[in-house]
């Protein structure tokens, strides 16, 4: 795929490079590389473009912008694709989930402290 075709396709879809990188799964820079030509994508990638391209741009996943944007915690990092990638990383590793939960064991419960200051009430 050319990067004139990228360009192309980026237009159909009505979206931005950094919001077909995010729902492609790689780095913006990466995808930048290859509507610059510096770079092309693999076969993997081409395939998944075009089937990005069958679907239309609601299969795009959107980059929060504003006040959602900034918002990484609580109910708001439900909508951070990154959020999803990591939890399918741990679902299908049982090492790195083995290290999340070790590294997971410094950090407080936040549903332990919500029943802390209900008890308080």
């Amino acid at each position: 795929m050319s990067p004139e075709e990228l360009k192309q396709l980026r237009k159909e879809l009505a979206c931005t490079a950094k919001e077909l990188a995010l729902t492609l799964g790689i780095e913006p820079k990466e995808y930048s590389a290859w509507e610059a030509g510096e770079l092309f994508p693999t076969k993997r990638f081409v395939g998944e473009l075009e089937a990005l391209r069958k679907k239309g741009s609601a299969a795009i996943l959107r980059a929060p912008k504003g006040k959602a944007a900034a918002a990484k915690t609580g109910m708001a990092r439900l909508a951070d694709p990154k959020l999803w990638e990591l939890l399918r990383k741990l679902a299908e590793h049982p090492a790195l989930f083995d290290q999340v939960s070790k590294l997971a064991e410094a950090y407080p419960d936040p549903t332990e402290a919500r029943t802390k200051s209900d008890a308080n009430k």
